[in-house]
């Protein structure tokens, strides 16, 4: 999940860089809440003491 996040925040630095607003937010955007969604997920898997399969 956060790979992802990673990725697209990529996408929005050089869609950023290349003055492509509107893709740089909408990526923004997304690497955010991928990013959420992964520290979430990693808190959950903490407290529970489950280990993703590797």
């Amino acid at each position: 999940m956060l790979s992802w996040a990673l990725a697209f925040l990529i996408i929005a630095l050089i869609a950023g860089a290349l003055g492509l607003s509107g893709i740089a937010g909408a990526a923004t955007n997304i690497a955010w809440i991928l990013f959420v969604v992964g520290l979430v997920l990693a808190l959950i898997f903490l407290i529970t003491g489950r280990r993703p399969p590797v």
